[in-house]
């Protein structure tokens, strides 16, 4: 509970909690959507989401001040695990290994392939966690940098011989030279200022350059259907929780202006969502705990989903998008 005044501790967590404006500047005026907890690790406390009434905007009100976010990002926080750099003595895949693998990228529209078709040049990469997409494109000629919040991962991406910032990107150093591409895979809603966040990377590109996110969708039917338990609420790390729309309004106030919307083929946030659904409901543990865990350890099984998922990102409801988008000026 958050004391008189906006600020304050859970009485349930004893994190520090903060109240959250519009990331837009809308005043108080908010419609509240629901009220979620964590779910990936269990921790204690509750976490409402409002609409505001002017902008449309979804948010964490209140939320865990910058200072004790920190503690739902453990080491083995998912999106760490999952990105370190292969070490360069493993054994190379056979060349149809290789090729079967681009082609499913291709089909199933992931992130490496959703950026735009620009030769290479240099590329920030905001929430790198361990590297792999920094040594994916270095290895297509781009030069690379990260910024990563946490200091595991960052170091491991260093260790990699990736040149990365620890910390969020309001500390950052400007870079010696503007960047020609910046990319945030499913990172925006983890910011606490994401407008002034995008101002500042805004800054750091050069005229005419790219910006390339990923976020969940929350104008998708997802929200709609599973309430709480959408995977891709991930309370309270996702402070906010943007739509086409309303990721379009919070761009153009930073200065960006969106070049094409590509829904996601990928439908591993819906699966994690039903294996919440039938948790809460305590029905079939054993499928309900895989399920839950399917994001993350899907691993090929994901590609099963690709016939419905290629449907449903023709009608613009796999919950995921990846947004192009362009410096003003």
């Amino acid at each position: 509970m958050v004391r008189r005044g906006g600020e304050g501790v859970s009485e349930r967590s004893g994190v520090e909690l903060e109240p959250a404006d519009c990331p837009l500047g809308c005043p108080r005026d908010d419609v509240p959507v629901l009220v979620g907890r964590d779910r990936l690790q269990g921790l204690p406390g509750e976490f409402p989401i409002v609409r505001c009434r002017r902008c449309g905007v979804l948010r964490t009100d209140p939320r865990p001040t910058p200072g004790s976010i920190g503690l739902y990002y453990p080491a083995d926080y998912g999106s760490y695990e999952g990105t370190r750099v292969a070490p360069a003595s493993s054994p190379a895949r056979p060349r149809w290994r290789r090729a079967l693998s681009a082609l499913v990228q291709r089909m199933t529209s992931a992130r490496a392939e959703e950026i735009p078709p620009i030769p290479p040049g240099r590329m920030l990469e905001v929430g790198c966690a361990s590297g792999s997409f920094l040594d994916r494109m270095a290895r297509r000629g781009w030069q690379v940098e990260g910024i990563e919040f946490s200091a595991a991962p960052a170091e491991e991406a260093r260790r990699a011989g990736y040149r990365v910032h620890t910390g969020p990107v309001e500390t950052a150093p400007d870079p010696a030279e503007p960047f020609d591409l910046v990319v945030g895979w499913m990172v925006l809603e983890h910011l606490h200022d994401p407008v002034a966040a995008l101002k500042k990377l805004r800054q750091w590109t050069r005229p005419g350059g790219w910006l390339a996110v990923s976020v969940p969708d929350a104008a998708s039917y997802e929200l709609a259907l599973f309430g709480d338990a959408w995977y891709s609420l991930h309370l309270p790390n996702h402070l906010w929780h943007p739509s086409r729309r309303t990721l379009a309004k919070v761009l153009a106030r930073a200065g960006w202006t969106v070049s094409r919307v590509v829904y996601q083929r990928d439908l591993r946030n819906l699966v994690g969502s039903l294996g919440y659904a039938l948790s809460d409901r305590g029905r079939f543990p054993r499928l309900a705990k895989w399920m839950s865990e399917f994001p993350e350890r899907g691993g090929r099984v994901q590609y099963l989903l690709h016939p419905l998922a290629f449907f449903l990102a023709k009608v613009r409801q796999t919950g995921r998008i990846t947004v192009w988008a362009r410096r003003d000026g």
